[in-house]
C-alpha cells in the first residue's frame, strides 16, 4: 500500500469501519483515518477507503499506522446469540462471526497502540466504558473499549435523564433518547438517529444504527494524542 499524504496528521487504521462514525471523531481529533470494511461503504467520510477483509488488512499493513481502532461486528458478541441461543441460531441459519479474539491477536502482533470496541456482553476487555449523555447525545449507546500500548482515565458517566424511547413488553415510554437499534415499535428515523448521534453524511438506516457516535472516538483521539508528547503533538514510534 502506498502511504498517502497526511499533512503531518498522524495515521489511524479504521477496521470494519462501515461509514465511518468512528473515523469522524478521529479526523476531528486531529487524525488521518484509512478505513478497511468487507462491505462497499460509498457513504465513508474518512480520509481513504478500502475494501476487504480487515484483519487480513491488518496483517498486511498494521505497522505503518501510529494508532488502530476496531470495530469487530457486534451481531456474534452480545448475550442473546450466546449459549444455548447460539444454536438456535445456527440451526436457522443466523449464525455470525466471531471477530473479537482473532481481531485481537492481530494488533498485538503489529507493537502499534490500538482500541477495540465492542457491545455489553462481549468478550473485549472493560478498560473504558462510554455512554452517550456523557456527550449530551440523545442516545445512550453504551460502548466498551479494550485498549493497549497506552492508558487512559474512566470518565465520569452521568445519571440517564429518563428513558429510551419506544414500546418494549406492550409499554410505551417516551424520553430524552431514541432507539437507533431496530425499526417499528417506536425506534428512531434516519434523522432522529443522524441528530442523535452527530452524524450527517449519511442517510442510510441500517448503516446509522451500527455507526459509533462520533463524539466517543475524537474524546478517545484527543485522549490519546496528548500522551504523545508533553505538548500533545508528535507521531507515535
Amino acid at each position: 500500500m502506498t502511504q498517502p499524504t497526511t499533512g503531518g496528521r498522524p495515521r489511524l487504521l479504521d477496521l470494519f469501519c462501515c461509514i465511518g462514525g468512528a473515523a469522524s471523531g478521529y479526523r476531528a481529533a486531529g487524525f488521518h483515518v484509512t478505513g478497511v470494511d468487507i462491505r462497499p461503504q460509498p457513504d465513508y467520510c474518512g480520509d481513504v477507503f478500502h475494501q476487504g477483509d480487515a484483519i487480513d488488512f491488518l496483517r498486511a499493513h498494521g505497522t505503518e499506522f501510529d494508532f488502530i481502532h476496531a470495530s469487530p461486528p457486534c451481531q456474534g458478541e452480545a448475550a442473546p446469540t450466546k449459549g444455548t441461543n447460539a444454536a438456535r441460531n445456527a440451526r436457522a441459519g443466523r449464525a455470525h462471526p466471531r471477530l473479537i479474539a482473532p481481531t485481537r491477536a492481530a494488533m498485538q502482533t503489529t507493537g502499534r497502540p490500538w482500541v477495540m470496541e465492542n457491545v455489553p456482553g462481549s468478550e473485549v476487555r472493560k478498560d473504558l466504558r462510554l455512554c452517550g449523555e456523557q456527550f449530551g447525545l440523545g442516545v445512550l449507546m453504551h460502548r466498551y473499549f479494550e485498549i493497549s500500548g497506552w492508558s487512559v482515565t474512566q470518565p465520569a458517566h452521568p445519571a440517564h435523564r429518563g428513558k429510551v424511547r419506544g414500546w418494549r413488553h406492550g409499554q410505551y415510554y417516551d424520553g430524552p433518547y431514541v432507539a437507533a437499534y431496530g425499526k417499528g415499535g417506536g425506534k428512531a428515523t434516519v434523522q432522529e438517529i443522524r441528530q442523535a448521534k452527530g452524524i450527517d453524511w449519511s442517510t442510510d438506516h441500517f448503516n446509522l444504527r451500527e455507526a459509533l457516535p462520533p463524539a466517543y472516538t475524537a474524546w478517545i483521539g484527543h485522549a490519546f494524542l496528548t500522551q504523545l508528547t508533553p505538548s500533545g503533538r508528535g507521531v507515535a514510534a
